[in-house]
C-alpha cells in the first residue's frame, strides 16, 4: 500500500497481516483498546491471560514499525483477577514491549466516573484502567498546550497573598527533587492537566461489547497530534477513535476482524464526516464511498 492512499477507511480483517502491508514510519499516533483476556469470547474468540503477550507481541511488531519515529503509541489495557488474584499479563506485556525496543514512556489511568456498582467477597469494584504510552524514541512530539485546563477558582484566595517562600524555588523537604514556585502561577487561568482522567463510560452504544467514551482518544489526538496527521485505531470496534481523529480533523483508518463492527465504523464515521460536511457548507456525501475514498475536511 502506497502511502498516499492512507487517508481514512475501514479495513475489515486481522491487523497483523493487514498492517504488513503498509509502509514503514507513516502512522502519527496509534489509539487502540485490544481485547482484554478471556474477554469478548463472542466477538474475538477470547485469548487466555497466560497466552496474551505472546498473541498480542506479533501485532505490537507491526505497530512498531508502521509509527513515525516521532510518534506515539496508547495502549488501553486492564489486568483481569485469574483465581483469586491479578493476573500479571497487562506487566509481562509491557516488559516484553521494552525488550523488543519500545521505550515505556508514561501510564496514563483513566478513572471511569460512572462505573458500574457491585460487590465481591475480596475486592471493591473497578473504577479505573491503564492507558499505557510507548514511543519508539525519547524524543517524540507532544503539543500539551492543546489539553491544558482551567486552573479553578482556588487560585484567587490562594494566590492573593504570597509568603517569601512562595516567591522561590521551595525545594522538597525529602530531597525528592521536586520543587515549586508559587508565584509563577500569578495572572495565570490555565494549567496543565495531571495523567489521571476522569471521564464517564460509554452508555450509548448498545452495538458492541466495549466501548469507551469518544473523550478518550480525543484527548490523546490533540496531545500527540495535530490536524491531518494519521491515527490508526488496529482494534476498531465500532469506531469511537475514528469518530474523535474526524471530529478534530486528522485522517484515520482503522481496522477489525469482526465484519458486524467494521460496518459500524463505516456508518459512525459517514456520520461524523457529513455532520462536518453541514459545518462547512459543503456538498453531502454519499457515505460509504466517503469512506472508501476519503477527502480532506
Amino acid at each position: 500500500m502506497d502511502s498516499s492512499e492512507l487517508m481514512t477507511k475501514v479495513i475489515c480483517g486481522d491487523c497483523e497481516p493487514v498492517l504488513g502491508d503498509f509502509p514503514d514510519n507513516c502512522v502519527d499516533l496509534i489509539v487502540t483498546s485490544p481485547p482484554y483476556a478471556d474477554s469478548r469470547k463472542k466477538s474475538y474468540g477470547g485469548i487466555h491471560p497466560d497466552k496474551y503477550v505472546e498473541w498480542f507481541m506479533p501485532k505490537a511488531d507491526q505497530f512498531h514499525r508502521v509509527l513515525k519515529p516521532a510518534g506515539t503509541f496508547i495502549l488501553n489495557i486492564k489486568e483481569k483477577v485469574v483465581g483469586g488474584e491479578r493476573h500479571t499479563y497487562v506487566i509481562e506485556l509491557i516488559l516484553e514491549m521494552r525488550r523488543r525496543g519500545w521505550f515505556w514512556t508514561e501510564e496514563f489511568i483513566w478513572h471511569k466516573k460512572n462505573c458500574y456498582p457491585g460487590k465481591w467477597p475480596n475486592r471493591f469494584r473497578d473504577a479505573w484502567e491503564r492507558c499505557l504510552q510507548f514511543n519508539k524514541t525519547q524524543d517524540f512530539l507532544m503539543y500539551q498546550d492543546a489539553v491544558k485546563i482551567p486552573m479553578g477558582d482556588w487560585r484567587k484566595a490562594r494566590l492573593r497573598n504570597l509568603s517569601e517562600t512562595d516567591k522561590t524555588r521551595d525545594e522538597s523537604k525529602v530531597n525528592s527533587g521536586f520543587g515549586k514556585n508559587i508565584s509563577n502561577w500569578v495572572g495565570r487561568s490555565w494549567a496543565y492537566p495531571t495523567n489521571v482522567l476522569h471521564l464517564a463510560t460509554e452508555c450509548g452504544n448498545r452495538n458492541h461489547s466495549a466501548t469507551f467514551p469518544v473523550a478518550l482518544p480525543s484527548w490523546f489526538i490533540r496531545l500527540f497530534t495535530k490536524e491531518n496527521d494519521l491515527v490508526l485505531d488496529p482494534f476498531a470496534g465500532s469506531g469511537t477513535t475514528g469518530i474523535a481523529a474526524k471530529d478534530l480533523g486528522r485522517n484515520y483508518i482503522g481496522i477489525d476482524i469482526n465484519k458486524e463492527f467494521c460496518l459500524l465504523s463505516e456508518k459512525a464515521l459517514a456520520k461524523t464526516c457529513f455532520r462536518k460536511a453541514i459545518n462547512y457548507e459543503a456538498t453531502e456525501p454519499e457515505p460509504r464511498q466517503h469512506i472508501r475514498q476519503h477527502s480532506h475536511w
